[in-house]
């Protein structure tokens, strides 16, 4: 089956964005704070040009809209505060295109990362109280692990909330 002009150009049409760029990352800003990397992926997948993009992206950053400082210590603000660790926050941000040392600055602003591994296990331990404890530690280590921590941090957490959860 093949198509005549005028399908083709109808096709192509359906293709090129109705909006501006800027229009579009204002709609993507207004659900959450987005790093500039996000904004350029999502707009490119879009099909908004590379120029029309940058220009975009420079007005809302000189408007303040784009900011991948604010945008990391949001992300990192909302991952600890449901008690993620470290390296799932890491990993987060390095997935949106945040650069390593904001990252790392924003993770500094986090707080303890071992207070909130202990926090979740203390949490997920009341929970589980009715299980065998051999059950309740594989549980929590395997939570805490997918959480981001490290298997090290992830035991000492599980020892102490299964010590509290004993007593």
């Amino acid at each position: 089956m093949t198509m005549d002009a005028d399908e083709r150009e109808a096709e192509s049409c359906a293709r090129i964005p109705k909006r501006s760029a800027k229009d579009r990352a204002l709609g993507l800003l207004a659900v959450r704070w987005r790093s500039r990397r996000e904004l350029e992926r999502r707009l490119g997948a879009a099909g908004f040009e590379s120029e029309e993009i940058a220009t975009a992206l420079a007005d809302l950053s000189r408007a303040g809209l784009v900011d991948d400082e604010r945008f990391a210590r949001e992300l990192t603000r909302s991952r600890a505060g449901r008690l993620d660790g470290n390296r799932s926050v890491r990993s987060a941000l390095a997935k949106a295109g945040v650069a390593p040392e904001v990252a790392e600055a924003s993770l500094a602003e986090a707080g303890d990362e071992t207070e909130r591994a202990y926090e979740l296990a203390r949490r997920r331990a009341a929970r589980l109280g009715h299980l065998e404890p051999e059950v309740v530690k594989r549980r929590l280590y395997g939570l805490l692990v997918r959480r981001g921590y490290s298997p090290g941090l992830a035991a000492a957490a599980c020892q102490e909330a299964l010590g509290l959860a004993e007593d």
